[in-house]
């Protein structure tokens, strides 16, 4: 589920760990009650996590944990299980169309990408490639929320927070390793 009603407070406290990946340290910040991922991303700086956090979800205090639960499921990723972060719970907050692609984006399969044109009709908005786009880059929860599974319309990689040669890797990675379709 990429959002739920927050039961958080933004003074409880979030956790965070980073883990060793093939294109680079992966952060994951989560919450403190039920560890719902937050924000995450490619970087090994905690800085780098916080100010994509809505504000109505983002912790007054954090901890660095030595080890989440969530890890096991990017550890399994890495090792080529691209489904092992499908079922990863996700809160994010924004308005009903972000929120709306969000979820459309858990949809999009691994190994298939779309163009941010066909995310747009995906998303039931056919004329909204650029707000598609959009909700791309405002997604927290990289990999979990996995919006380097849309490419520009051209067939070019488009942009991604965590940067190109990273979201290579991941298009690589999942085409390597997704389940060969039927048909």
């Amino acid at each position: 589920m990429t959002t739920s009603p927050s039961t958080m407070s933004p003074s409880a406290t979030a956790r965070y760990a980073t883990v060793a990946t093939p294109p680079g340290p992966f952060t994951v910040l989560v919450t403190g009650e039920d560890d719902v991922v937050l924000a995450s991303g490619w970087t090994a700086d905690l800085d780098d996590l916080l100010p994509v956090v809505h504000p109505t979800l983002r912790p007054q205090a954090v901890e660095r944990a030595r080890r989440l639960p969530v890890l096991d499921a990017v550890e399994a990723f890495g090792a080529g299980d691209v489904t092992a972060i499908d079922g990863v719970p996700v809160r994010q907050r924004s308005g009903p169309f972000l929120t709306e692609a969000w979820e459309v984006l858990r949809t999009v399969p691994a190994g298939r990408p779309d163009t941010y044109a066909q995310f747009a009709v995906r998303c039931g908005r056919p004329a909204a490639v650029r707000a598609a786009a959009g909700a791309c880059a405002r997604n927290a929860a990289a990999l979990f929320v996995p919006c380097h599974r849309v490419l520009a319309t051209g067939g070019g990689l488009g942009g991604f927070r965590w940067g190109t040669p990273v979201k290579r890797w991941l298009l690589d990675h999942e085409a390597a390793h997704a389940a060969t379709p039927v048909g």
